[in-house]
């Protein structure tokens, strides 16, 4: 019998919530989906900004943490799920693969895992400050809605991304920013895995799809079964960016396969 469970793994600056439309739209054809906040985050995105810059316990949580968090909730699963990660979620995504956690696995726009150097200005000028360096680790770091438009929602109407950036947008641990250039993001690129298939898209600032597309060839070929597709006109928003549907359908149908 084929693996019904997904484990949806969100990436930073948002809440879980960001995965509701998606959650909805995977139950309707059939599969059980989950998607847990991180720790300190389960609440709506208001909430959480009202708790900023001083919500020390988010502030000082570290990558590790969180993708030990994940990776607890797949052991817990009545089955090993199928996996789903955007952004520093398909980075984690990408490392509970490395630790056989997943069934099938799909990486969206994924945060590139040490080793794949981000050169790209786009991603520097979108992602930096949220390293927030010379600054309190103790305080958490809000992306301003001027930032929110180049790196989540660029190419949108006006009215779509303030109504995103209201919606979604949450305070974030600048320790978790920073755990991406350490041990903590490191994925086993020769070992063998489960079905993978990463994704990119064509307008997105914060992670290129020509960056995606580094990660996806930094796999060295043994086997397993990976994949990548570029999907033109997405930018980082892609999981409520107008069209989602048909990114949501082709995932769909490749999980099928496997």
């Amino acid at each position: 019998m084929k693996t019904k469970s997904i484990l949806f793994v969100t990436g930073a600056f948002v809440t879980h919530h960001c995965w509701d439309e998606w959650k909805d739209y995977f139950e309707s054809k059939g599969y059980k989906t989950l998607a847990p906040a991180w720790p300190f985050k389960d609440a709506d995105a208001e909430t959480l900004r009202n708790r900023q810059p001083y919500d020390t316990d988010l502030a000082r949580l570290t990558l590790s943490e969180v993708v030990d968090h994940y990776a607890e909730i797949a052991r817990s699963m009545p089955e090993k799920p199928i996996i789903i990660g955007h952004s520093l979620g398909g980075l984690m995504t990408q490392i509970l693969v490395s630790r056989d956690l997943a069934a099938v696995a799909v990486a969206i726009h994924p945060v590139p895992p040490l080793g794949v150097f981000p050169y790209e200005f786009s991603f520097l000028k979108a992602g930096w400050k949220s390293l927030g360096l010379f600054t309190s680790t103790d305080k958490t770091y809000m992306m301003s809605f001027k930032d929110w438009q180049y790196a989540f929602v660029n190419e949108m109407p006006l009215e779509e991304q303030q109504f995103a950036y209201e919606k979604f947008t949450a305070p974030e641990s600048k320790t978790v920013a920073r755990g991406g250039l350490t041990s903590a993001a490191k994925v086993d690129f020769k070992k063998k895995h489960v079905p993978l298939l990463i994704t990119s898209g064509s307008l997105d600032n914060i992670i290129p799809a020509h960056l995606n597309f580094r990660n996806f060839k930094a796999y060295k070929s043994n086997g397993s079964v990976l994949e990548y597709k570029e999907f033109l006109g997405r930018n980082h928003h892609v999981l409520a960016q107008p069209g989602w549907e048909g990114d949501a359908d082709y995932i769909l149908n490749w999980i099928a396969k496997y």
